[in-house]
């Protein structure tokens, strides 16, 4: 019965963790207020970049999130994140399961997955924990939440745009998201460009940054059509991406707020957490 709640469980956040890391990284947020739109004289190309690089200077931040995941259905979730100590805590529904609820922290290298309520198969408590190096120490390999946990322990506004290595990036028009003037661009950028606009990158960047694409790959997914809208600070205040593999259609929706405003994110008490490591590790001291 454990094996099938961390199953569920993971299914939950996975689509969560991973619709925010295959975003490409594109983080920046606008005011909540109107402002002139983004652009000005600068090429599309360049007014993409630009506000992917201010991105990379945000200490924390705030976002909506909806769409759906190859395998996890439409997702919806509301999530803040800091960069320096990295940390986050998101909120998240399935749109296709009424009443499947989630909430993922992550705090000083744990990962926390809970449902808000305890349950006999988790011996009565109401999180999970996934360590993925305490587990893979013990020979686990990738067990529940590994894979979530490397992916999750990565700031995705240190990520460039995914937009920025795209050929073909374009004007679309003025647009308000949020109360906030906009200007909307879009362009199609394959997994392959992506790739090779890599390789002047440090090797830190390029390794982060390659496990991002190669999650589209592993989707079947070779090309991608994005959308971003920046704001007159010259920052993401909308991106969407899209994409259709074998596995089906990824699409979503990443909307931004609360730049660089204090977030605070703390472990549940230890009382209500299951830790899985350390349940292998009696499990193998038994044995």
């Amino acid at each position: 019965m454990i094996i099938s709640v961390r199953k569920g469980r993971k299914r939950a956040a996975s689509a969560a963790v991973a619709a925010l890391l295959l975003a490409g990284g594109a983080v920046g947020c606008g005011t909540d207020k109107k402002s002139d739109s983004a652009g000005g004289d600068l090429s599309p190309a360049a007014a993409v970049k630009k506000a992917a690089k201010n991105g990379e200077r945000l200490k924390s931040f705030s976002f909506r999130m909806k769409g759906q995941v190859p395998g996890d259905g439409r997702v919806r979730a509301e999530a803040s994140m800091t960069a320096k100590p990295l940390a986050m805590r998101m909120k998240m529904t399935s749109l296709d399961q009424p009443g499947q609820k989630a909430e993922i922290r992550l705090v000083d290298g744990g990962l926390y997955l809970g449902s808000g309520k305890p349950t006999a198969e988790t011996d009565g408590k109401s999180w999970m924990k996934f360590d993925a190096k305490a587990m893979e120490k013990q020979g686990a390999g990738e067990p529940g939440g590994s894979s979530m946990s490397s992916q999750a322990e990565k700031n995705p506004a240190e990520e460039a745009a995914f937009l920025t290595g795209s050929k073909d990036v374009k004007k679309v028009g003025e647009e308000t998201v949020d109360g906030v003037e906009t200007t909307h661009y879009a362009g199609t950028v394959t997994l392959d460009e992506l790739r090779a606009d890599l390789k002047d990158e440090d090797p830190e960047k390029r390794k982060s940054r390659t496990k991002n694409i190669e999650k589209f790959a592993d989707m079947g997914i070779e090309k991608l059509s994005m959308d971003m809208w920046i704001d007159g600070d010259d920052r993401t205040k909308q991106f969407r991406t899209q994409g259709k593999g074998d596995k089906g259609k990824f699409d979503m929706t990443i909307t931004f707020f609360d730049v660089n405003k204090p977030v605070r994110v703390t472990a549940p008490p230890k009382g209500q957490v299951m830790d899985l490591a350390e349940m292998m590790k009696d499990t193998g001291a038994k044995r």
